[in-house]
């Protein structure tokens, strides 16, 4: 399996960016796709999970209501629309895949993982 993101950029705060993440390989149903992003000294954070066969999303509180997570499923792609963005948002962004289904907030559990791509939103 490989992850390729983009979308990344520089956005004032209040704006908007979407990132995008193509899964390339062999899925299953039961697969789970996470973002998470990393600030400069900050421990990665989760960002928002999915299943991969569609269902269930799951939000940090910090970016509930702010950012959206969709699915493409004839293109395999996963998109994270982030609206009303704020410069605490500024991080390294990682698409992951194949995470536990009941632990989907751990990036431990995920075992592939894009290469990030930096988002920054000036105040």
């Amino acid at each position: 399996v490989q992850l390729q993101a983009c979308g990344g950029g520089l956005v004032q705060a209040g704006g908007s960016l979407r990132l995008s993440c193509a899964v390339s390989g062999r899925t299953f149903r039961s697969d789970v796709m996470g973002w998470f992003r990393q600030a400069p000294g900050k421990e990665r954070e989760f960002v928002v999970a999915i299943g991969w066969s569609g269902g269930r999303e799951y939000y940090a509180d910090s970016v509930k209501g702010r950012f959206t997570i969709s699915r493409d499923s004839a293109k395999n792609t996963v998109y994270l629309q982030m609206n009303t963005l704020k410069p605490e948002d500024t991080a390294v962004y990682y698409c992951a895949f194949r995470g536990d289904k009941s632990y989907y907030y751990r990036y431990e559990t995920y075992g592939y993982w894009g290469q990030g791509t930096l988002v920054t939103v000036s105040s």
